[in-house]
């Protein structure tokens, strides 16, 4: 008899399990369509060049103290700048204003995106006491695990609609209406959402804004795209500069990661930020200890390999520049994948209509392949994507879509 006995099974990650799936695969067309993570046309890993030009340089310096401890709250160079990219301070002259504006953001180095969603989860799971989360139906499926760890319980608001493959806004906002709660926490993906690959326009996101705002419900923003997205680092963070800038009143957050934008997949960079009503410097301060506090009890400090490399690009104009250059370049082949696949299926005259891969954007597509046909295609094809019928859309090239279109056509055309 142990303390062990009661402990009851946990659902295992589908996405990890599929790629372990796909790895020992050996058929020899197999196409990964699971895992999101970026892959030049011939399906290889793409160090960007320029997180390669700043890691010869890193190397070169041999810095003494480049294995040092850092602060609890991080490595601050890194974190301003972080904050800067985001909130497109970057590059600017700091007058009296833009300082006020800098001042009225709490921010912390985490470990990536995962890590930033859950600290900021657990501190207003301290400090707020919200009812409820509202995640998005669907979301990323970590969203929901890292809100129960935080002992928040979930409430879903409806974002995809099946029979029109488009994001659900009315569905969205009657719910928020009628069931949200001053003091409720809402996830909102800033760009590229996960799984649907469908964003708000420009005009819903201010609708969205307005609500938050009487309704008195806290934005949460999970930023996992910036500049992956669409190439730009201004358009994919609009929504969160437009609730900083708009809504001045209304705090927030925003959980902000260096995994798709850098390529630093495994270097787990990221920050965390909170958005104050006002610039007052002590206020600021309380936010960051009480963050120190929990970051100090559960990591101590993020690691400083990658944030290195972040901070070599972003402190040299040459190095952004092609930052820049790099990340117009993941996004546009991305984009092209979506239009090949769709090409592929209007020749083929596949049932159903497809317009909803080329609306959609960022690396994922919501195909509306029902999981019996994303089952079929596994098995009969060697082609794997997740059981919703997400796909990765990093994973097509044109080796592989021509391939990838024909087992998606015969799968509707045969697999109710």
């Amino acid at each position: 008899m142990t303390i062990l006995n009661k402990m009851g099974p946990v659902a295992t990650d589908e996405i990890f399990d599929l790629n372990r799936e796909f790895f020992n695969d050996t058929y020899p067309e197999k196409a990964s369509l699971g895992v999101g993570v970026f892959r030049t046309n011939e399906g290889k890993p793409w160090p960007l060049p320029v997180v390669r030009e700043a890691e010869q340089r890193l190397f070169d310096e041999q810095s003494l103290s480049r294995h040092e401890y850092t602060a609890i709250e991080g490595d601050m160079a890194f974190v301003r700048l972080a904050r800067d990219v985001l909130f497109n301070f970057h590059g600017k002259e700091d007058s009296d204003a833009q300082k006020a504006e800098k001042e009225r953001i709490a921010s912390v180095q985490t470990v990536a995106g995962t890590g930033a969603n859950h600290l900021g989860a657990i501190f207003l799971a301290h400090n707020m006491k919200p009812s409820k989360v509202w995640l998005s139906d669907p979301s990323w499926a970590n969203h929901d695990t890292i809100w129960d760890q935080a002992g928040v319980p979930r409430a879903k608001y409806p974002y995809y609609n099946p029979a029109t493959r488009l994001f659900d806004f009315e569905g969205m906002m009657a719910v928020l209406e009628n069931e949200g709660q001053e003091g409720d926490v809402i996830l909102l993906h800033a760009s590229a959402h996960n799984p649907t690959g469908l964003d708000p326009t420009k005009e819903q996101w201010k609708v969205i804004a307005d609500l938050c705002e009487r309704k008195r419900i806290f934005p949460f923003f999970d930023s996992a795209y910036q500049g992956f997205a669409s190439g730009s680092l201004e358009e994919d963070s609009w929504a969160v500069r437009y609730f900083f800038n708009e809504k001045p009143h209304l705090e927030m957050c925003v959980a902000q990661s260096f995994s798709k934008n850098f390529g630093l997949y495994g270097q787990r960079v990221g920050a965390f930020h909170y958005v104050l009503s006002n610039s007052e410097k002590q206020l600021n301060r309380t936010v960051v200890d009480n963050l120190c506090h929990l970051i100090r009890g559960e990591f101590s400090m993020g690691p400083s390999g990658g944030c290195s490399i972040v901070k070599k690009v972003l402190t040299d104009e040459n190095l952004t520049a092609q930052w820049h250059e790099n990340m117009r370049e993941m996004a546009s082949r991305i984009q092209s994948m979506r239009r090949a696949l769709y090409d592929e299926l209007v020749r083929l005259g596949t049932p159903g209509t497809w317009e909803h891969i080329v609306q959609q954007n960022g690396m994922f597509s919501y195909t509306g392949l029902t999981s019996e046909q994303v089952q079929a295609l596994k098995e009969k094809y060697h082609v794997y994507l997740l059981k919703s019928g997400r796909a990765s859309i990093s994973g097509l090239s044109t080796n592989n879509v021509a391939y990838v279109a024909k087992a998606f056509d015969d799968v509707v055309r045969n697999v109710n």
